[in-house]
């Protein structure tokens, strides 16, 4: 099936919801008989989904900074651990390893990893689906703010409809699955 990576806050300070979402997800992937790539970390919510997908059956690759694993947050259990030079190549590596991305509740670096995937989706450079999953409006503003920056024609209609905007593990998964048929 295919290689899903996951986008999603690497926090320790985070709500319960939010991690329950990842490790649901982590399983469901698994479940379908997906693989997980991830940003290589065992803590907040990629933690989480990286466990998940992990106890349902699911290959987990992991890319992370060198940075970061000198700050011990690596996700050692990873079944592939890529260890890379800076973020820049991170996200290179984990954009080459993905056939989707599913983005999840984040922060900075959820919303660039998110970003630069719909950047180069927009510029033709893939056409890996991208789906958002916000089961609890967190997205609701960002969404709203893309839908109104519509109108002065910096962000294209047709860019806003390149990613799915979804409110279940399910829907996001059978977005993906129907996009890569």
């Amino acid at each position: 099936m295919a290689a899903i990576c996951v986008f999603c806050a690497s926090s320790n300070s985070l709500d319960p919801q939010h991690l329950d979402l990842a490790t649901a997800l982590g399983k469901a992937l698994a479940s379908r008989g997906h693989s997980l790539v991830s940003g290589g970390g065992r803590v907040g919510m990629m933690g989480a989904v990286a466990a998940g997908a992990r106890a349902g059956g699911a290959h987990t690759l992991g890319v992370i900074p060198q940075s970061l694993v000198d700050l011990e947050i690596a996700d050692t259990s990873s079944d592939e651990l890529v260890v890379t030079t800076d973020m820049g190549e991170r996200k290179n590596i984990m954009i080459e390893r993905s056939d989707a991305f599913v983005t999840l509740p984040g922060g900075l670096g959820t919303l660039d990893e998110l970003f630069e995937v719909w950047t180069t989706a927009t510029l033709g450079l893939h056409r890996k689906p991208i789906v958002v999953l916000d089961p609890d409006g967190f997205y609701t503003g960002l969404w709203t703010w893309l839908g109104e920056i519509t109108e002065t024609t910096f962000v294209r209609r047709p860019a806003l409809a390149q990613v799915s905007l979804v409110t279940s593990i399910d829907m996001a998964l059978d977005a993906i699955e129907q996009a890569l048929a």
